[in-house]
Formats: C-alpha cells, structure tokens, sequence
C-alpha cells in the first residue's frame, strides 16, 4: 500500500528539485467507431472521446491539489488512425479531416495533446497506412493538440525501407507547411523502430491494438531529483553511485503510483503502467546531462558519455520495475536536445555531435529526439538517419526514434525558439555526404537472425 507518509517523503523533491507527474494519459481505443460511413466515423470518435475523457483535467487537478504534487499534462492516446479510417478515408483530405476531429476532441475535454494519428509500418504499408503518413504535413498544420507517430521496424519484422524513404519526405513537408512556427509540426512527429503499445508521453503516445478499451498511463519525472541525490555521494565509487540512483528512482516511480491509483480509482478506469522516465524540461536544475556531468563529465558528449548514460538508464530501470505494480513504456533517460539545458549548452560548446547523439540512442530510452537541424537538408539524408536509427533498435531489441526538426530558413550556427516545454535549440548540422542510393533501393531490411525465437 502507498500511504500519505510516503507522499509527504517526497516535499523536498518536489519544491526544490522539479519533481513532477509530467502527464496523466488516457488510452482509449476506436476499435468500436470504425465505421464506412465517414461523417458517421467522425462522430463516433468524437462522441467516445469527449465521453470517456470527461473529467480527466478535472479529476487530475484534484489529485494535484490534494497531494501537492505538480501534474503537468493530461493528455490522450488513442488507437493508431490508420486502422480506424481505413473503412472511410478514400484520400488525404480524408483523412486530414480525422486529425480535425482529434483535435476538436482534445479541445473540448482540455487536454494538452492528443496522440494516435499514427500508422504501424515496419513490414508494410496498406493503401490507409499511406495515405495517413501522406496526409501528416496538412494533418499537423491544421491543428494545435494533435501528435503523429510513424513505427517503421522491429526486431520481428524488420525495417520497411519504402516507408522510411517516405517519411523523410514527409517530415520535409511537415517542416514546409508550418515554416511561420519555425517548423513546429516536426515537434509533433515522431518516427519509430519497437513502438510500445503503453506509451504516455507524446509525441509517440498511441493505444495499442493490444489493450483494453479504456487505460490510465501515467509518466513520471525527475532529473532534478537524481541530480541532487547524486550530489551527496560525488567522489563515491560506481557502487555507490548506482545504489543512490535505483534508491531515488524508487521514491519517484512511488509518487507515480499513487498518482496512477488515485486517477484509475476516480475515473473508474483500469490502471496500465507507471512510465519512469527522465524527461528533462528547458527549467535549470532539470536536465539529464547534468546528470551526466555531476557522474563525471566536463561536458555531456565527452569521452565516457555513453557509458555514464547506459549506467543512469539501467539504474532507473532497476529502481522504477520495484515501486510499481506495471512499470511500461520507455522508462528510462531522454535525451531531448531543445528540452534539457544541459544538452543545449554541450551543443553550442562543440562537445555534442549527430554522431555522439546516436552512439548515446543505443543506450537511452528513445533516441534521436527534438533536434533542430538546416531547413535545407535532404528528404534523403533524414530517411538515412532514421535508418541508422531503427536499426539500432531492430538489432538490440530496443524502442528507439527519431524526432528531427529541420528549421526552414536556419542553417547552423542559428537558434530556433519553440516555447514552453519544447524549449529552444541550436541548429546542428548533419552529415554532407549522400545516402541517395541507399535510401532509393526501395524494400525491407529483413529482421536480424535472433529475431527468431519460436
């Protein structure tokens, strides 16, 4: 049982040290709305999610206020809308015309985003698969809460070179059609290898076909909170070190716990899994490359960089999978480069590269993520970063993404400003030469040879 003296346990953290409940996230699946009928589609997604997301605001501010514990965002995840629009969508406006409904959805239950227009393509793409993935630019242009997600391989599958080709035509285009917001639709698009069905925090919450009708995820913070506790032990050997960040990761995933019991209990809805993940915000004292330097580092990109990284990621992992009945989701360390101070000012120093950052993936619990790059990059040099990037995850069994921002108009050497908890980032630059002929080969990159298990 969690108790009161557990919550009160927790005060310092979280006055003085940033912890948070970064969100609250309802996953409620369309399976039930599919309809050939798109006015009668629409709404029936409407009609179930302004239903069962009612009082979730509500009912997490309550929870807030009554414990003092800061809940940042309530969000929704729903069932990927590839699926659900397949029967009604005959074209991209069509399905455009879906990601207005999410939006308006969102809008009237007061959460901050809504994810799901997603599509899951890591052995193929159907007609309903393309068609969303073409209709993302105009989907993310014209709406404001709306998150779209892309999963192009797995360690079962393999990865669908066809769709990664795609997707870096996209994310151009998504940059294009919102160039007046410095390209903000790229902020609200993530492309991934091993998507989770259970995800709580966006850009890549979905509701998996494999869960029940309705979940509460809840995603818990606190980069602040280790950063400190790392403090009273510097100098100490790795032992040591280990010991104190599986000790603090256990007291936070707790307060993630309670949060996620009260939420299910008040909304009468199933409880999925807590998601212990530090998720850094632009906010001093919040970052994960503090971490990393208060680990050892003169600066996160230097020699050791990665090691230091996969020891923080395990021993989150080892200390969150105690406190909770269902630890899920990535649990684990991001490393956005816009939403962590930190990394911002390891970038600007020279100490951070595109190609630390990806060494660093193999280890963390996504990957590549929010990094702005020269709006004139090629569709094919993005398609080639991804591929780097899923097949990482593809061999190592592991989630890993890439949420590229190339900025139209900035080249490196600028800063682009995206706000709240997007924060801000330099332009980094990429690698010059060509991958064209790689990318064009078109097909699957079959899955690696442990894949078989059965």
């Amino acid at each position: 049982m969690i108790n009161i003296f557990e919550v009160n346990e927790t005060n310092k953290m979280i006055e003085q040290e940033n912890l948070d409940v970064r969100t609250i996230t309802m996953g409620i699946s369309l399976l039930d709305c599919i309809d050939s009928s798109l006015p009668e589609l629409k709404r029936k997604i409407y009609e179930k999610i302004t239903r069962k997301a009612e009082n979730l605001v509500e009912t997490g501010e309550k929870i807030s206020m009554e414990y003092g514990i800061p809940i940042v965002n309530k969000r929704i995840s729903v069932t990927p809308a590839a699926l659900i629009g397949g029967a009604a969508c005959r074209s991209i406006a069509d399905f455009a015309s879906l990601a207005k409904v999410l939006d308006d959805a969102a809008r009237q239950v007061g959460v901050n985003f809504i994810g799901g227009y997603s599509a899951l393509v890591s052995k193929g793409m159907t007609p309903a698969d393309e068609m969303l993935i073409r209709s993302i630019p105009q989907a993310l242009a014209s709406t404001e809460r709306v998150c779209s997600s892309v999963n192009v391989g797995s360690t079962r599958t393999g990865i669908d070179m066809d769709a990664i080709k795609l997707m870096g035509e996209v994310i151009l285009e998504t940059a294009k059609a919102t160039r007046e917001q410095d390209s903000l639709g790229c902020a609200k698009l993530v492309v991934f290898c091993n998507a989770p069905d259970d995800n709580p925090f966006m850009a890549g919450a979905f509701h998996g076909v494999t869960e029940g009708d309705c979940v509460i995820n809840v995603g818990v913070s606190g980069p602040g909170v280790v950063k400190k506790a790392l403090e009273s032990v510097r100098g100490a050997d790795f032992e040591t070190l280990c010991e104190m960040i599986k000790r603090t990761a256990f007291k936070v995933t707790r307060v993630g716990q309670l949060v996620a019991q009260e939420a299910s209990k008040r909304l009468e809805v199933p409880f999925g899994i807590v998601d212990l993940s530090l998720a850094p915000t632009p906010a001093v004292g919040d970052s994960v490359a503090e971490i990393l330097q208060e680990i050892g580092l003169e600066r996160t990109g230097a020699p050791g960089t990665t090691a230091a990284l996969a020891l923080l990621n395990d021993q989150v992992k080892k200390g969150g999978v105690m406190a909770s009945t269902a630890v899920g989701g990535l649990s684990g360390a991001f490393i956005p480069v816009s939403e962590d101070q930190g990394m911002i000012d390891a970038v600007t120093a020279g100490a951070l590269t595109l190609e630390k950052l990806e060494a660093m993936t193999c280890v963390c619990s996504v990957g590549l993520d929010m990094i702005a790059i020269p709006g004139d990059t090629k569709a094919s040099t993005i398609s080639g970063i991804i591929a780097d990037e899923a097949a990482i995850g593809m061999v190592n069994q592991k989630t890993t993404a890439v949420r590229l921002i190339p900025v139209i108009g900035k080249t490196v050497g600028d800063t682009v400003e995206f706000g709240g908890l997007l924060g801000h980032a330099p332009i980094i630059s990429v690698n010059p030469f060509s991958c064209d002929a790689f990318v064009e080969r078109g097909g699957r990159i079959p899955a690696p040879v442990h894949s078989f298990k059965n």
